[in-house]
């Protein structure tokens, strides 16, 4: 399985059979790479709030990819649908969904429904939540936000116990913050067994799960 993360939560995700898209959101598109992308078959979406869901970006991705299945949750689908996108909440062969709520975020923002995704049997994007209890080999892992603490995430890596761990969710960092941290979090999951990957936007990092 091959995974490029862009920016923020945005993950390419490419199998010989099949390329997905998580998260394209606002913060991500500016830095996506759409020449390089000659097959898509799947958008999911794990929320509607902006930095996951950029109605732009997502009708660039279309305007390639005219089939392209659009998987997300009621309330996203409803959101889409007013900016012309159809979107649907069936979900699409090798897909799981797990209860993982979004962490409060009133009275900043919005609270939205929020959908976990198991793709593949191999990769689990819970979205904006850090309270989920099940992971597939692949844990992309939510490691900063408003709404949640460095720590509770590498805590909670470390009680699942996934093979891999992807940093996502991670655009208010300075660069020197993100690669301090980055250090921390391998040094201290690689003493469970746990690959910690350093992703760095655009560049794809090839795991056998």
């Amino acid at each position: 399985m091959k995974i490029t993360k862009y920016v923020h939560s945005c993950l390419l995700v490419e199998t010989p059979e099949r390329v997905a898209i998580f998260d394209p959101g606002v913060m991500s598109e500016e830095a996506f790479d759409f020449d390089a992308l000659s097959r898509l078959d799947d958008i999911f979406i794990t929320h509607m709030h902006g930095d996951h869901m950029s109605p732009s970006f997502i009708k660039r991705l279309i305007d390639a990819f005219p089939a392209v299945r659009i998987t997300t949750t009621d309330e996203a689908t409803k959101l889409l649908a007013a900016e012309g996108i159809k979107a649907t909440t069936a979900l699409p062969a090798g897909v799981e969904l797990f209860e993982s709520p979004h962490e409060d975020v009133r009275p900043l923002f919005p609270q939205p429904e929020e959908i976990g995704i198991h793709y593949l049997d191999t990769l689990t994007d819970p979205g904006d939540s850090h309270s989920f209890h099940e992971t597939k080999a692949i844990l992309a892992l939510p490691i900063t936000a408003p709404w949640g603490s460095s720590i509770k995430a590498l805590n909670l890596a470390l009680e699942l116990k996934p093979k891999h761990v992807l940093p996502i969710h991670d655009w208010h960092w300075s660069d020197a913050a993100r690669a301090q941290t980055y250090d921390r979090f391998e040094s201290v999951l690689g003493e469970q067994g746990i690959t910690f990957h350093k992703l760095v936007t655009g560049q794809p990092v090839e795991i056998q799960a």
